[in-house]
């Protein structure tokens, strides 16, 4: 059953003709000198290679885009993060110079009372 597998595997069917070739392995797709890509089966019967070569373009449309999409939200996350980072650095500073104003009028309003 395996031998008849790998036969199928080099087989390119053209359903114009009704016959199985092998396949062309020097080209992707089978050239129309061969068969048209309509008619043309791999395989097995039932594998169009039109709705093959969509499939495997969606399938590898749809992993690009995911990567990428992944990409992009990993980079605004740590842009995010960054920027958050300098907002709290920011508040730390003016939140400890307040603080060290605020020690400075005690000081002098101490100071300013107890003469």
């Amino acid at each position: 059953i395996l031998v008849l597998q790998l036969k199928l595997i080099s087989c390119l069917w053209c359903q114009t003709n009704s016959s199985c070739s092998d396949y062309p392995v020097s080209y992707v797709i089978p050239p129309a000198s061969v068969c048209k890509l309509s008619q043309a089966r791999w395989g097995v019967c039932w594998v169009n290679f039109e709705a093959l070569i969509i499939a495997m373009a969606v399938v590898c449309g749809t992993l690009l885009l995911a990567v990428s999409v992944c990409c992009c939200c990993c980079c605004c996350c740590c842009k995010r993060r960054r920027s958050f980072d300098r907002d709290d650095e920011q508040f730390a500073r003016r939140r400890e110079e307040i603080r060290q104003r605020a020690d400075e009028r005690y000081v002098n309003l101490t100071k300013k009372y107890s003469l």
